[in-house]
């Protein structure tokens, strides 16, 4: 089978390296002539475990390459995916589908066979319907289908994600177009992979609809987790006394300084908007993003407040930029507010990311980017831990004491135990958890 995918993002790159492992030959499609002759290299412009590998195999194996040409790409492909870019847009916080609707007449104009053409991108209900009616309108005699094929995958685990997903969804409406897929998928079918096909619509919904029920989980247990510390609870035991209960189940029950990323805060505004537009309002997907806005500066004031309730004068470390491990991203990190919350309120802010401090440098001016972790604590008044990196998780507790100017840590992830941290002299704050005095 020939796959065409167009565009080389996070989606559209690892899906493309998947469908290529699986047997499928694969041509990658961006506009970006740099960015394709990198790849052709072997050189990833993001940060994804196990990619640069199987992108590397799968090159040498002669079924994944890389092109600027669309027309060429599309031509005898059996399946043609639409992985472009759906970025909010800011007047109003609808998705902006300019990319999908360009691709799909530019796909339109290349097709010479029977093409079934994949939306992969996260697109709103009733995209689907208006990217079959602009092909129709660009080639009358055109013969292809159109299907939903929404993307499931979790930076930092992309690749397994896709290989052994919890689920496929397909929105197909023909047996011609379900066998194509079907075909595409056959891997998966050995592994006895859940396949679910429906119409277009519900395909569309059904990514939405997981991804504000993944959001609503994680704002809940941080709205917990502020009642747990008025109340003298643990979010911790809360956590897994619901989690174990089959109903709920016990991911995405951490709390923590709130989501971000390319996916929760982009969707959930997507979603609440279409609702909106068809007077079918989602008030709780409303509240969660409106919660999770706000959070985030709740945070900055929380290691204010860790340091006397006032940060003026005073210098912070920062470990951890990126919106969760094991990823790059830093779009809509909780960093992107806490920073310059704490800066905005007089503090030298010195940073370290394991791999998010390029991007974040054209992110947060005036930040201090540090060479290591301890490097960033190096005279620092307190340290607070954002992301849950795995070097950050057994950092020399000692070394600590002695780089920082006041042992002082705001732990906005629980990684270490409150126990442990008194006991080792530091003034400890964490989210969720009773407070434990310094031991003396």
């Amino acid at each position: 089978m020939r796959v065409a995918m167009i565009g080389t993002g996070y989606v559209g790159l690892v899906s493309g390296t998947c469908f290529s492992e699986f047997g499928v030959n694969v041509v990658c499609v961006d506009k970006d002539a740099g960015k394709i002759e990198r790849l052709k290299k072997g050189e990833i412009p993001i940060f994804e475990p196990g990619l640069d590998e199987l992108v590397k195999s799968n090159i040498e194996g002669g079924r994944l390459t890389f092109s600027t040409s669309l027309a060429e790409a599309v031509k005898g492909a059996d399946a043609v995916f639409i992985a472009v870019g759906t970025p909010t847009r800011k007047e109003d916080g609808h998705a902006d589908l300019s990319y999908v609707y360009a691709a799909a007449k530019e796909i339109a104009a290349a097709m010479d066979q029977y093409t079934v053409v994949v939306t992969k991108s996260t697109v709103p209900v009733g995209t689907g319907r208006e990217v079959q009616r602009i092909i129709e309108a660009a080639r009358p005699d055109a013969d292809f289908d159109v299907v939903s094929n929404p993307e499931f995958l979790r930076e930092g685990s992309a690749i397994g994600d896709f290989m052994r997903p919890d689920r496929v969804v397909i929105g197909a409406e023909t047996d011609r177009a379900r066998e194509v897929m079907r075909k595409l998928y056959r891997a998966l079918y050995l592994i006895e992979t859940p396949i679910l096909f429906t119409n277009l619509e519900t395909s569309e919904l059904v990514k939405y609809a997981a991804n504000a029920f993944l959001a609503t989980k994680i704002t809940f247990i941080n709205e917990i987790a502020d009642l747990c510390e008025k109340v003298g609870a643990d979010v911790h035991d809360v956590s897994k006394g619901i989690g174990l209960d089959g109903r709920i189940g016990k991911k995405f029950l951490h709390p923590g300084p709130g989501y971000g990323g390319s996916c929760f805060p982009k969707d959930t505004l997507a979603l609440t908007k279409t609702a909106q537009q068809h007077k079918a309002p989602i008030r709780i997907v409303e509240t969660v993003a409106e919660i999770n806005e706000t959070r985030k500066v709740k945070m900055a004031v929380k290691i204010i407040a860790a340091c006397g309730g006032t940060v003026r004068g005073k210098t912070i470390g920062i470990l951890g930029l990126t919106f969760k491990p094991n990823t790059d991203d830093m779009r809509d990190s909780p960093s992107l507010d806490i920073v310059p919350a704490l800066q905005t309120a007089g503090a030298t802010v010195r940073v370290y990311d394991p791999e998010g401090m390029h991007e974040a440098k054209h992110l947060l001016p005036g930040a201090v980017f540090c060479k290591d972790a301890y490097d960033c604590m190096t005279g620092c008044d307190a340290v607070a831990i954002l992301t849950e990196w795995n070097q950050f998780r057994n950092l020399d507790i000692k070394r600590m004491k002695a780089v920082l100017k006041s042992p002082v840590m705001v732990d906005l992830r629980n990684v270490y135990s409150p126990a442990d941290m008194a006991a080792a002299g530091f003034q400890y704050t964490c989210v969720g958890r009773p407070s434990v005095p310094v031991a003396t």
